[in-house]
C-alpha cells in the first residue's frame, strides 16, 4: 500500500498520517502482519508519503477498493477563523508481484544507495542502507529504508517495483491504460476521489457508493469492516 498527502498543505500531510494509523490499527485488528517500507515523515508528525506492506488472509481482496483520492474536511488546529478546510491524500492498493509474474533485467535498473536515517539505532543512520531503485524504461522510482541491510532494502524495493509493473501490465492487457493512468500507478496517486471524512458532521461518505456512516473517530481507530464490506458489496 502506498499513501501520499495530496493538497492541503501540512494538514494533508496529517491526515496521510491519521490514515496510516487506521490502516494499522486495521490490520491488527485483523490479526495481519503490518511493515512499513519507507516513508517521508514531516517535522509536525504527518506523513508526505508512506509505503507499507501488509500479509495475512484476504488482505488483497478487502483492501483493494481503497485505492483512490481520500478526502478530509475539517477545521485545522492552526485556524483561528473557524474555517473548514478540505485537503486530500491518495492511496494505491497493489497486490505483491513474484519474479515469475513479472521479470525485470539488470541492465533495466539503476540502484543507488543513501544512509536512511530516523528509528534504528546508529547502524541505520551510519550506513548507507536506504535503497533507491530507478526502472529506467518507465521511469518508475521506488525506495525501501525499513531493512537493516542493503541488500534486504533491495530485495523490498524490487518486490515493489514489481508489483508496480504488474499493475501497469495488467491494465494495457485490459487496454484500460493511458499515459496519465500509467504516470498514476508509478507514483501512487490517482485521479478519483473514493471517500470524504466530514469531522465537523461526524460523518464519513464512500461516493461510489453513495453511503454514509457516523462516528468517524470510531472508524479512524481501525473499525473500517462496515466501510470496506459496504464497498465490496457494491
Amino acid at each position: 500500500m502506498e499513501l501520499r498527502a495530496g493538497v492541503g498543505g501540512d494538514e494533508a500531510a496529517l491526515f496521510a498520517g491519521e490514515l496510516y494509523m487506521m490502516y494499522k490499527k486495521y490490520a491488527a485488528n485483523k490479526g495481519w502482519a503490518f511493515e512499513l517500507i519507507d516513508s517521508n515523515k514531516t517535522s509536525i508528525g504527518g506523513f508526505k508519503s508512506a509505503v507499507f506492506e501488509l500479509k495475512g488472509e484476504n488482505v488483497f481482496p478487502k483492501l483493494k477498493n481503497e485505492s483512490g483520492v481520500h478526502r478530509v474536511q475539517r477545521v485545522p488546529k492552526t485556524e483561528k477563523g473557524g474555517r473548514v478546510h478540505t485537503s486530500t491524500a491518495t492511496m494505491a492498493v497493489l497486490p505483491k508481484a513474484s519474479e515469475s509474474e513479472m521479470t525485470i533485467r539488470s541492465d533495466e535498473i539503476e540502484v543507488t544507495f543513501s544512509r536512511a536515517g530516523g528509528p534504528g539505532g546508529q547502524n541505520v543512520n551510519k550506513v548507507e542502507t536506504a535503497v533507491r531503485i530507478l526502472h529506467k524504461p518507465s521511469g518508475i522510482v521506488v525506495s525501501s529504508r525499513s531493512e537493516r541491510s542493503q541488500q534486504n532494502n533491495r530485495e523490498k524495493g524490487m518486490e515493489l517495483l514489481r508489483s508496480k509493473l504488474l499493475e501497469i501490465k495488467k491494465a494495457e492487457a485490459t487496454g484500460n491504460i493511458t499515459e496519465e493512468r500509467r504516470k498514476q500507478i508509478g507514483t501512487g496517486d490517482r485521479s478519483e476521489k473514493i471517500r470524504t471524512y466530514n469531522f465537523p458532521q461526524d460523518r464519513i461518505t464512500d461516493h461510489r457508493i453513495k453511503k454514509s456512516w457516523s462516528n468517524i473517530e470510531k472508524i479512524i481507530n481501525g473499525n473500517l469492516d462496515p466501510v470496506i464490506e459496504a464497498v465490496s458489496q457494491g
